[in-house]
């Protein structure tokens, strides 16, 4: 598949099990693991994460600098927008502590993510872990990866032909607006936080993380409205929100949307599973540092404790090993991969109203 292969891929899987074995499914990737766990690239980079966070953490304390020197100014919507960046990063450390990456323990990692997420992001650590680990056990899988459930826009033509009215209308067109309602995304991120701390289901930590989503709120909001004029202070967390909704979209939306989709019970084995519905970026270490390590997007599914300064080079291995094994690995660059969620976006859409069509390809792999 090439990077510009439009929305609905097809991919020819190999018939052979890994190994060659069909009692042994895990040969090839156990093989591929015990690879990259001699070359040293499952080892904790604590000190990385702890520079990333000090630097962060001196760009925050400029930003409430600026925002106490502009006062009653305009100018404020850019310090929101850069506070909207900068939040961002800290919900990717959130992301890879939640991951086991930061720490050897995993009760230090959950409090690093847990502070990180509720009380500086704003988002559940609860809600993103159990949403987080049921989309890494099954990525594209379809009815069991909820990254790929029906939301405010419909990532599969069969949920794009069950929509009615108003909604059919948008989603035909959810292709070319797909990047401009990202602007909503932070907001939705943080109502879905809230909706799961106050719902009725298991929540661990419950009691803790609405201490801490709420006191993050109520601080900030009490800050915005008591130190900028109500117009400006409505506008700077818009903005804010908004920077933040696009960024994070921008940089997850790369990973799987427009990758091939795999019925719900698909006979795939893991390796194959990680990698053929994942999707690399390529450009070196500023599309890294922009997003956060998930432009190394096979390596992360492949080694989801991997600490983020390891996967360049888990890469070299990661992708040689495919190809010696015949399967299909992609990279691209960004440009190219937001061309092809917009393609695939654009071809959901217009199932909108009608009967969705079975990829062939992808049915096959249920039998």
């Amino acid at each position: 598949m090439s990077a510009a292969t439009p929305a609905v891929p097809t991919v020819t899987f190999t018939r052979t099990r890994p190994g060659g074995n069909r009692s042994n499914p895990t040969t090839e990737y156990s093989a591929l693991l015990r690879t990259v766990r001699d070359a040293g690239l499952l080892r904790r980079r604590t000190g990385f994460y702890y520079l990333v966070f000090g630097i962060l953490t001196a760009l925050l304390g400029g930003v409430v600098t600026g925002f106490v020197l502009l006062g009653d100014s305009w100018y404020q919507l850019i310090v929101a927008a850069v506070l909207g960046v900068i939040l961002t990063q800290y919900a990717f450390l959130a992301h890879e502590a939640s991951h086991r990456q930061v720490f050897e323990s995993g009760k230090r990692n959950d409090a690093a993510g847990r502070v990180l997420a509720n009380l500086v992001v704003g988002i559940s650590y609860s809600w993103w872990m159990t949403k987080h680990s049921r989309h890494h056990a099954n990525p594209n899988v379809l009815g069991k990866d909820p990254d790929i459930a029906r939301d405010f826009v419909s990532f599969t033509e069969e949920d794009a032909a069950s929509s009615r009215g108003l909604n059919a209308w948008f989603t035909k067109k959810q292709g070319r607006l797909f990047f401009p309602i990202l602007i909503f995304e932070g907001l939705n991120l943080h109502i879905h936080g809230f909706r799961t701390i106050f719902g009725r289901g298991p929540v661990d930590r419950r009691l803790l993380e609405m201490t801490m989503l709420l006191t993050r709120v109520v601080l900030y909001l009490a800050i915005v409205f008591l130190t900028l004029p109500t117009g400006i202070a409505f506008a700077f967390v818009g903005v804010q929100l908004a920077v933040f909704g696009l960024y994070m979209g921008a940089s997850f939306a790369p990973n799987h949307i427009g990758m091939p989709l795999l019925p719900q019970g698909s006979k795939v084995d893991f390796l194959r599973r990680q990698v053929l519905t994942s999707r690399n970026i390529s450009g070196g270490w500023f599309i890294n540092a922009f997003m956060g390590g998930l432009n190394y997007q096979v390596e992360h599914h492949l080694f989801p404790n991997m600490p983020r300064p390891a996967l360049r080079k888990a890469q070299t291995i990661a992708r040689e090993y495919c190809r010696t094994h015949q399967v299909l690995y992609t990279e691209t660059t960004l440009p190219q991969a937001y061309r092809a969620i917009v393609l695939h976006m654009n071809t959901v859409g217009l199932s909108a109203g009608r009967q969705a069509m079975i990829c062939p390809a992808a049915s096959s792999l249920g039998r």
